[in-house]
């Protein structure tokens, strides 16, 4: 009686196995297919039209100031140009089709002197270590202008990411902002330097001319 009560219970047991496994490959198939559907689904450097990159950049504003954001984005020829123009403090760049990923920015005016420097120093091809190595000298010496002000700057951005055009909204892409406050240090606003949670605020490069505290909401 015990030898098959122990039978039965070992194929009741190697039945349950068998069959999580399946239900497990079922899954694992149903994964990689949803995964291809939206590769598929993607649009890679994605080129948009002059009134399709201001309405995806503006997503990165708050809402309340999208009508007035300033916007810049990329001509026929990949040169980044003012296509609209502005009337508020927020200034917005679209997504560069050149670039592999997607992007859109939007920050505060206070922001831009420190934006287009870094943005010319690129255009010279100077290396990220020689780029902040310049804007910090520049910063230090006053020829630099930095916010006096905690300025902040709002991104949406992923690999995979893009502008549907039909819904007129961005997709497969993280959102997050960064307040800047030049110099600021753990002890002059008693923040953490590295997140203690994932979604927890941190400073980064503290006590330097683009201090700044980072913050990615928990999804």
């Amino acid at each position: 009686m015990k030898i098959k009560y122990l039978f039965v219970v070992l194929f009741v047991a190697t039945l349950s196995c068998n069959t999580t496994k399946k239900e497990e490959q079922e899954t694992e198939v149903k994964t990689e297919v949803q995964k291809e559907e939206v590769v598929k689904k993607v649009p890679k450097n994605q080129k948009l039209t002059k009134d399709q990159q201001i309405a995806s950049a503006i997503i990165a504003v708050p809402t309340e100031a999208r009508e007035g954001a300033a916007v810049y984005g990329y001509d026929e020829n990949g040169d980044l140009i003012a296509i609209r123009e502005g009337d508020n403090s927020f200034i917005c760049i679209a997504d560069n089709p050149n670039k592999d990923g997607f992007q859109v920015v939007a920050y505060h005016n206070s922001l831009e002197p420190m934006m287009s420097r870094g943005r010319q120093l690129n255009k010279e091809g100077k290396s990220r270590q020689e780029k902040e190595e310049a804007r910090a000298s520049e910063a230090k010496s006053g020829e630099l202008t930095l916010p006096q002000n905690p300025a902040t700057l709002h991104i949406y951005y992923g690999e995979d990411g893009f502008f549907n055009t039909e819904s007129g909204e961005i997709e497969n892409a993280k959102y997050r902002y960064v307040v800047y406050i030049p110099y600021a240090t753990q002890e002059t606003t008693g923040l953490s330097l590295k997140p203690n949670e994932s979604n927890h605020p941190w400073l980064m490069f503290p006590g330097k001319y683009n201090a700044h505290i980072m913050i990615s909401p928990k999804e």
